[in-house]
């Protein structure tokens, strides 16, 4: 996901990618806490990927959880 990309979308389309990803992230960490996730690589990605919808975010205006 690109940062390009991000600043196409509104503050409500961000806000609802954050949710999305902080679920996704949540999900892959307790599969890995429980040894069920396969690829461990994804953490990062997806912690990665919170922080750039989040920095956009700020960017706009539209203030974070």
């Amino acid at each position: 996901m690109k940062a390009a990309d991000l600043r196409e979308l509104s503050v409500e389309e961000l806000r609802a990618k954050s949710r999305e990803l902080r679920a996704d992230l949540f999900g892959a960490t307790v599969r890995h806490a429980t040894g069920q996730l396969e690829n461990a690589a994804k953490l990062p990605l997806l912690r990665r990927d919170v922080a750039r919808v989040e920095t956009v975010l700020r960017e706009k205006g539209g203030t974070s959880q």
